[in-house]
Formats: structure tokens, C-alpha cells, sequence
């Protein structure tokens, strides 16, 4: 027996916002797992909503499309790549990718070289200016986590850590089991 909002329950019987009813110990803990999944996922709602309203952030003073966001961050991660290669990673055809490649080499963010092994492939790779962009968006955001993070406490620190490492885990359980 339980004491739940001023009535004496059962066991199996919880408090649920439309009253008492009868719910599995499992079923109650399922049912609360979704909750705070989405008071977590309401959360993370409500900080990016914020992050939005700092318009000092370089990533919303570029004026990059997403695509266009989508080529600096995979050639920031790969480095210089031919050109078909980068329009699989995106998932694009080759005249898609000429488009929004001309768009970015106009902006003096990316630049087109021939291969030094193949004349007939072009590589696309940042230029000093594409990198800086992209090493500025990226690190605005870490700069911005490591400025919320400052006023913490220790214990909360603790509790930050250990819920980042648990998601970390999660993320990489996650990426095994898609490649398996």
C-alpha cells in the first residue's frame, strides 16, 4: 500500500494527472521515462531558443544557406576532397554541388584546384577565409557552453559531466548499432 495525494493505494494502483488507476510497476516506470524525456527534450528546446536570440553568434551573420554550412563543415572535417566525393557525402548530383560550390568560391570560402594525380578531378577545399568561418561558428558555441558552464557549482559541474558521458555512451551505442 501506498499514500498518494491524500488516498491510501495499492501497489499497482498510481497517481496518474487523470487520477488513480491501476498501472504496472513496469508500465509506471516506462511511463515516467517518457516524461522526463520530454522535460529533457523541452529543455533543450527552451536553450536553443536562447542560443537563437544571440545574434553575436558568427554563425547567423554569415548568411550560409544549410547546404551551404553542410560543405564547410565536411570539408573542415576531411580537408580538401574531389568533387565527386563531396557530392556523395551530401547525397547531391555533381551539378547540384557545381552550384552551391560557385556560390561559396563568389564568397572566397572554398576554392577549386585541379588533383595533382588527375587532371581531370577538382578538388574543393576552404580557403583561409572558409576556415576561419568555420573555426568561428564552432568555437562560438563551445565559447557559449564554456560561459554557462562557468556558473555552475562543482556538484552541478559533477552532474553535467556525468549526464554528458552518459549521452556520449548512448551516441556511440547508437552509431555501433546502425554500422552492425
Amino acid at each position: 500500500m501506498v499514500f498518494r495525494r491524500g488516498a491510501l493505494v495499492t501497489s499497482d494502483t498510481r497517481w496518474t494527472p487523470i487520477g488513480h488507476q491501476r498501472v504496472t510497476e513496469k508500465g509506471w516506470a516506462v511511463a515516467e521515462k517518457q516524461q522526463l524525456i520530454a522535460d529533457i527534450m523541452a529543455t533543450q528546446q527552451q536553450l536553443q531558443t536562447l542560443f537563437t536570440h544571440d545574434r553575436a553568434d558568427p554563425l547567423f551573420s554569415s548568411h550560409l544557406t544549410l547546404s551551404q554550412l553542410r560543405i564547410l563543415t565536411l570539408l573542415a572535417e576531411h580537408g580538401s576532397v574531389p568533387g565527386g566525393e563531396l557530392a556523395r557525402m551530401l547525397g547531391v548530383g555533381l551539378a547540384a554541388l557545381s552550384g552551391m560550390v560557385d556560390r561559396l568560391v563568389v564568397q572566397d570560402l572554398v576554392t577549386r584546384t585541379e588533383d595533382s594525380h588527375d587532371r581531370r578531378v577538382r578538388r574543393i577545399g576552404l580557403t583561409k577565409q572558409g576556415s576561419a568561418l568555420i573555426a568561428n561558428i564552432f568555437n562560438a558555441g563551445a565559447e557559449k557552453m564554456r560561459t554557462l558552464l562557468s556558473r555552475l557549482s562543482a556538484e552541478e559541474l559533477g552532474l553535467v559531466a556525468q549526464a554528458s558521458r552518459l549521452l556520449l555512451k548512448a551516441a556511440e551505442d547508437e552509431a555501433a548499432s546502425d554500422q552492425a
